[in-house]
Formats: C-alpha cells, structure tokens, sequence
C-alpha cells in the first residue's frame, strides 16, 4: 500500500533541547550546593607537584599542596607561613605556641585544675645556706605569684620543710647563675602568661617591701623595667638605684662628673641593676633575646636593657617607696663541684 512516508525528527530534537536545558539547570543547581558548602578560606596558591603552582590571591595566608598523581590517596597538605617555625603543616586552629608554669594535677577534670590563674612570676636563685632568707622573701608574695627556685647547689628536698615550698617549681643545676638559668628555662613563650618577671638573688632583704604594692606602683607610673630601690647604706654602687625617701619613683639622677655623656643614658637615666630587676611580659622579651649564652655574672647587662624599651629613660626605673636591702653575700661561693647535674623537681601542692 502506497502512502507519504511521515519524518518524526522534530520531536526528536525537541527531546534532545529540553535535555540540554535540565542537564544545565541541574549543572548549575549543584555548582551553587558545591560551592556554598566550603568555608569561605584565603588561599594563595594551589601547589600541583612540587614545582607547579597557581596563585589564586594575594592574602598569602596559606597555600594548599597535592601529588601530581591524581590517583594517588596522599592527604592534602596545608602550608601557612604565618604558623611558628617547624608547625607551618599543622592547622592553625590547634597550635599552641605558648606554656607557662601553671601546675597540673594528675587526675580529674583539665578545666578545675586551676582554681585561679598567678598573673606574675618571681624567681630566685638560691643555694641551701639562704633558707631563712628565702623564706622571708617568698612570704612577701601573695598567691598571685608563681614562685620558682633555681637551686646552684643541688639541693631541693631541704626546702620541704617550708609549706610554701611544695608549691613552688625547683630547677636544680649545680653550679650555675641566674642568667644561665633564665636563659633556658624563661624563654618568652614559656612566661608568655605572666605579667610581670622577677628574676631576683638569693641576698635581699624584704622587710620594707610588698609585691602587690609595688605591682600598683609600676603599672602607676608605666615602668617596663625596674628594681625597688635600695638601702642607701647597704651595698650601693651606683645613684640611680638609691633609695629616694621623698618619692614613689624615680627615672633619672646626677652622678659623678664625666659618668654620665646623657643625661637620658646609663648610668643617670634608663638604668636597673641586675640584682632584683623586674620586667614586663614584652620587655623581657626582648631582652631574653639578648642575653648570650655564655653570659655568667650579668655584668655590663644592666647598661644594654634600655636597647629593649623605647622611650627608655621613661620606661625604666626605681620604685622608692617599695624597697629592699642588698646583704652582698657572695652566691655560688661554696661551689666546688665542676660537675653539672640537671634535675627538675616540680612538687604538687595537696
């Protein structure tokens, strides 16, 4: 049976448009899910390989590393300069860069281990022949203290028999100064939770000094470093650490004629002893950075603190009217060990 044959390709591509356009909307429906299901992040390369990368903004706050492989199952690795030294592959949401010397106990819930937090710390480096002196000085800081002893002789247990002392941390080192010890063991980031450093010897007499009072009084006058000042007839070397019985505070003095090239320098102005110096959380920053590794004694330090406050003849000074007594008694004189043994002894209170 004849007839005219009938063509259906219009349909067909009717179909065939109408899949386009599902296939697109559905395309751009899941790009959208896609792409509001990333954390908004900076991103200032991606690393395809190990020499291949495409920068993709200029924050350069971290840069995102994968194998040229695409098959390969090795984890993305994230590189953010910004991190400390040596964590740069660590997220940064779990670095801690810093510690303190808050004591922990050894059971129990982390979070009721402190029930209150020393915004300051006082350090003493001490051998077993100043118990009483230590004794008496320690009583002179309240609970806001975290009170740490640096033992030159090698001797810790003594010092149980004051209560204070089962509190307190004990680094013991045979035959080392205090700078030796404050170098190692008071790194910024370590102390980075206390206000103030003391980082006091083992001969002052505290009978006319309080910690919390002389706390107010830097803080008052805006001291970055300072030193209470001194009994003017005990052990005196220079006039800027004298005691001044008409003031709170004292920034600057006279000395002898031709010390002093400014009258804003060392050793008339911007000027601490190494004896009892006390500094700020930033100052001692600075000045740990300073310190060299083989300094001994601290001799010739106390000129070089100002390099670490700016302006200096404002920043250090002498609090008058909190004030101690220099007993010059000779540290380490005993010593005849060569041997240095290292042994940290950290006690947990009851």
């Amino acid at each position: 049976m004849m007839g005219t044959p009938h063509r259906r390709e219009a349909p067909k591509k009717s179909n065939d448009s109408a899949r386009l356009v599902i296939t697109t909307i559905m395309g751009v429906v899941f790009g959208f899910f896609i792409g509001v299901s990333f954390p908004s992040v900076s991103v200032s390369k991606f690393n395809l390989g190990l020499t291949t990368s495409v920068p993709v903004s200029n924050t350069n706050t971290f840069a995102i590393s994968r194998p040229m492989d695409p098959n390969s199952s090795a984890d993305i690795k994230v590189y953010v300069p910004t991190n400390p030294r040596g964590a740069e592959l660590l997220p940064p949401g779990i670095i801690v860069s810093e510690s303190d010397f808050y004591l922990r106990r050894l059971w129990g819930d982390p979070n009721e281990d402190l029930p209150s937090k020393p915004r300051y710390l006082v350090t003493f480096t001490v051998g077993i022949d100043q118990t009483r002196n230590i004794d008496a000085a320690v009583k002179k800081f309240s609970s806001n203290f975290t009170i740490l002893l640096f033992h030159y002789d090698g001797k810790t247990s003594e010092w149980d028999q004051f209560e204070w002392s089962k509190r307190a941390i004990h680094i013991s080192i045979r035959k080392q100064t205090k700078w030796w010890y404050a170098k190692r063991f008071l790194h910024p980031d370590i102390v980075a939770s206390y206000d103030y450093i003391f980082i006091w010897d083992e001969d002052l007499g505290v009978e006319h000094f309080n910690a919390e009072r002389y706390i107010e009084l830097v803080k008052k006058h805006g001291l970055a470093i300072s030193q209470p000042g001194l009994e003017p007839n005990k052990g005196l070397t220079w006039q800027m650490t004298k005691r001044r019985g008409d003031s709170e505070v004292h920034k600057e003095t006279e000395e002898k004629p031709g010390w002093c090239s400014d009258p804003h320098l060392p050793p008339c102005a911007a000027f601490v002893e190494i004896m009892a110096p006390v500094f700020s959380r930033d100052a001692w920053r600075c000045v740990w950075h300073m310190i060299q590794n083989d300094l001994v004694h601290g001799w010739g330090l106390d000129f070089a603190l100002r390099r670490c406050v700016e302006p200096a003849h404002e920043k250090i000074g002498v609090v008058d009217s909190q004030w101690i007594i220099h007993q010059v008694i000779p540290s380490l004189g005993s010593q005849s060990h060569v041997e240095v043994i290292l042994h940290i002894n950290i006690s947990f209170g009851d």
